[in-house]
């Protein structure tokens, strides 16, 4: 027995980079964890590949567009005709147009609204629906995985001499989707429904090596994290060892934001 026993939870975006590690550690707690992902073949090819890798069946897989009620009602439907609840909702998915990524004077009026609406829109879509169905049930847990750069401005020097920056759309996001987080944990009192936002720092890609010696500089131990270094602080949120933890921001960052 895991600390999730049996726990029912959805992942959004779970088919990706960070959401399939966070499916890894919600089954090899022994929860139910449930990749909701809009790319169906994608998500799919997942749940067969970490049901396999992990020798478990409490991997499934829905279709889900975090910008569309219809998607996320048919989502909760499923999962609640299939398992017969939800413990807990993470909000993970990030949509994002194709110019999504421009420097800031580069960025298109249309672009920003059109990125805002798509991501921190669709985890409020999300979170709304999902909140009515926990209210419903008596219980619900939210987790919204936000960015260092929700809490801090950016470091822009460490990209110095590299293509790569901190979108505009991004920082406004990830801030937004911190005070979000409060707004509902507030907003939800008395109907036990609980509201937290993870906040990583950087997450190794494949990242330009200058960069991430710039990157590491500004840390205290280990620098740059690899994805599955977020999974302590998720179970933690998830499980009932943060029972009275509500509205708050956890940094996991190896001490770059200080």
């Amino acid at each position: 027995m895991g600390m999730l026993n049996n726990h029912v939870v959805v992942i959004t975006g779970g088919a990706g980079l960070i959401g399939q590690e966070f499916i890894r550690a919600v089954a090899n707690q022994s929860g139910v964890a449930i990749i909701a992902d809009i790319n169906s073949e994608l998500g799919n090819f997942v749940k067969m590949n970490l049901r396999k890798e992990l020798k478990t069946e409490k991997i499934d897989f829905v279709q889900m567009d975090i910008t569309s009620k219809e998607s996320v009602l048919n989502s909760i439907k499923y999962i609640d005709e299939k398992y017969g609840k939800i413990d807990s909702l993470v909000n993970n998915a990030y949509p994002r147009n194709k110019n999504y990524g421009k420097h800031f004077f580069d960025v298109d009026y249309g672009d920003f609204s059109q990125n805002i609406s798509l991501n921190l829109g669709g985890y409020f879509l999300t979170s709304q629906q999902y909140a009515k169905y926990f209210e419903e049930q008596g219980y619900g847990n939210i987790i919204n995985i936000s960015s260092i750069y929700g809490a801090i401005a950016p470091k822009f020097d460490i990209y110095e001499g590299t293509p790569m920056t901190v979108p505009v759309e991004y920082a406004v996001i990830k801030s937004g989707l911190i005070h979000l987080t409060k707004y509902m944990a507030k907003y939800f009192k008395g109907k036990n429904i609980r509201v937290n936002t993870l906040s990583p720092g950087g997450i190794f890609d494949a990242q330009p090596e200058q960069f991430l010696n710039s990157y590491n500089n500004n840390c205290l131990t280990k620098g740059m994290l690899d994805k599955a270094d977020l999974n302590g602080t998720l179970l933690y949120l998830l499980s009932e060892l943060s029972e009275y933890v509500n509205g708050q921001n956890i940094i996991v960052d190896d001490g770059f934001c200080l």
